[in-house]
């Protein structure tokens, strides 16, 4: 069933977890702020809680994120929130929720599962069966399967009771200011898309780097690693934007077309493309398996298969304990063709380039060449900063909730481009290559280098900005 309507409900599934707390009550406290919470919140969960614990739960979130500075505003969360406690497996959990619905007047809810994805077709079986999904859509958090043949399968459960149409698939990044500025970037002006392609751009990079380690997720992260856990979707998403052609025609969906058909037109990566690595240390995480190969470093090479790209090496990585917590876009233009002048710097000094500073502190900024002072006609880099107070106040899901409320996709992947981007690195999942021992504190293993083209290095991007 298809879902085109904006939805008049909230049923949130897994409202006693841990996202809940940590990301789903501030955000539904700062849409109350911001006057956008005008639906009912009813939550659901197998925890043997009351609405009086939920209440205390959505307290303490909040406290612990900043404080109630707007009574008003947490009064009217307050009441919004409904409750339903029951197990996913028992039919009547549903039938309680259906009377919820019933009682608010909801002709469409949307049902949001943040839940682990093993009870993904559960919970969809149970709306389906109850009536519950009837002109509703499914909002679904990440990880949208583990591989292709899972996310297949999933999709095939959800497509039982919900349509495409109706289907959300949450990948939080895309829900940062900063990320959606990559592509507002792009097509509000005119003075990139001369350039923005093979002809002039000789690499693109994109670092996720963390200075810490699994942070007692042990458990969790020996279970799906750094190509699972951010490459293929949080890094892709930004490939994405970077990467596809402008749209024809207007409107979010024209975008999102073109978003999804750059996962089609990427080459499956093979073992010499990546590059694993694992911390020091982790093998003495709790909840980590002691002879455990997952990775918390990945280096990839990307290979878009088009006539914008072809040629252009995508070099991504993504790990854990290394020197900074930053996560920077580097692209690298060629090198003029022609030497007008004989400074020896021009030798070794790298090319023009374009930086976005996606986190912590967001920057865009430029590299050129400008002369110095004296009477030679030398000159030196120097950084342009365009950029530098892009600052967003709504929270990544105070974003991501509101448009799935108004039925906004953009910033949802769809099932074409969450098929095809496992595809890309299918091969590696099932066949991977061995990981390598990395030092804290330092950028990974040195066979990453080798991911390069000859004459390149990683960009090493710090902070205060260098």
């Amino acid at each position: 069933m298809s879902s085109q309507h904006a939805a008049d409900a909230l049923c949130w599934f897994g409202a006693s977890g841990d996202l809940a707390r940590k990301m789903t009550f501030p955000a539904l406290y700062a849409m109350a702020r911001r006057g956008r919470l005008t639906f009912p919140v009813i939550g659901v969960a197998h925890s043997d809680w009351t609405l009086d614990d939920l209440t205390d739960r959505a307290r303490q979130s909040i406290v612990d994120h900043g404080g109630i500075d707007d009574p008003a505003a947490f009064d009217h969360l307050v009441g919004s929130l409904r409750y339903v406690d029951g197990d996913y497996s028992d039919p009547s959990t549903f039938t309680r929720l259906r009377h919820e619905l019933d009682g608010v007047g909801s002709r469409h809810p949307a049902h949001y599962l943040a839940v682990p994805p093993v009870l993904f077709a559960e919970v969809v079986q149970g709306l389906g069966a109850s009536g519950c999904a009837e002109g509703g859509r499914v909002v679904v958090e990440k990880p949208f399967g583990r591989d292709l043949a899972s996310a297949q399968e999933l999709n095939r459960v959800i497509h039982e009771v919900f349509d495409e149409s109706a289907v959300y698939r949450i990948d939080h990044y895309l829900g940062k200011q900063e990320v959606l500025n990559l592509v507002y970037l792009r097509f509000a002006n005119s003075l990139f898309e001369p350039v923005w392609n093979r002809d002039h751009i000789a690499s693109v990079q994109i670092t996720m780097a963390e200075d810490f380690g699994v942070q007692g997720r042990g458990s969790f992260y020996d279970s799906v690693g750094a190509l699972r856990d951010v490459v293929q979707n949080h890094l892709f998403q930004v490939v994405a934007l970077l990467a596809m052609e402008p749209p024809v025609g207007g409107g979010m969906e024209a975008l999102r077309d073109e978003k999804e058909r750059v996962f089609r037109a990427m080459d499956r990566v093979c073992p010499a493309d990546v590059v694993r690595g694992q911390f020091d240390g982790y093998l003495d995480e709790p909840g980590v398996a002691a002879n455990s190969d997952v990775e918390t470093f990945a280096a990839v090479r990307l290979n878009i298969d088009s006539w914008r790209w072809a040629g252009v090496p995508w070099l991504l990585r993504a790990g854990k304990q290394l020197p900074e917590h930053v996560t920077e876009v580097l692209i690298e233009f060629r090198k003029p063709p022609h030497k007008v002048f004989t400074e020896p710097q021009l030798a070794t000094d790298g090319p023009n380039y374009l930086r976005f500073r996606l986190s912590p502190s967001p920057v865009i900024a430029m590299g050129v060449r400008s002369l110095a002072p004296g009477d030679h006609m030398h000159g030196a880099m120097s950084e342009l900063v365009l950029c530098d107070d892009v600052v967003d106040e709504r929270l990544p899901y105070e974003r991501l909730l509101g448009e799935a409320m108004t039925g906004d996709p953009f910033m949802f992947a769809r099932e074409d481009g969450v098929e095809a981007a496992w595809a890309v690195v299918d091969g590696v999942l099932d066949a991977p290559v061995a990981v390598t021992p990395y030092m804290a504190g330092t950028w990974g293993p040195a066979g990453a280098d080798a991911l390069l083209p000859p004459g390149q290095h990683w960009h090493e991007p710090v902070s205060p900005l260098a």
